[in-house]
């Protein structure tokens, strides 16, 4: 069901507010670092797990993709009110991060769709009738 693909990105929501704060600490910031993020890769790393071993229905699949679509304007509105002034006063060493936290995130994509290797897999079956319990 649907729902379900709701509770797997809940699950991968709290996972990745959960690692943030821990990376906060270990990095001696007082903030979620990244959790966000985070919780976007288990979200896709889960999803592809959980189909290729069969245990994720298709309504399921398209209830992950409807919220991972939802996802990308949540964090564009999350990281627009951030202080982005404040971040690049304190030196340069946020925009280098950004740049390479940008550029790993493009490769760790890229890798996960290789790895993948299913585009298929959020298409409906025309011919089958779908069946929402």
């Amino acid at each position: 069901m649907i729902i379900y693909g709701t509770a797997l990105l809940a699950v991968c929501y709290l996972l990745g507010v959960f690692l943030g704060g821990l990376l906060g600490q270990i990095l001696g910031v007082d903030a979620n670092v990244g959790g966000v993020a985070i919780a976007m890769i288990l979200l896709i790393i889960g999803k592809e797990l959980l189909a290729k071993k069969g245990m994720l229905p298709k309504s399921t699949q398209f209830g992950v993709l409807y919220w991972a679509g939802m996802y990308i304007p949540i964090v564009v509105a999350m990281a627009a009110k951030q202080n982005v002034v404040a971040a690049l006063s304190g030196g340069m060493v946020a925009a280098v991060v950004s740049v390479i936290a940008l550029t790993a995130t493009v490769f760790v994509v890229r890798w996960l769709n290789n790895m993948a290797n299913d585009y298929d897999t959020f298409t409906w079956d025309d011919d089958k009738e779908v069946v929402v319990e």
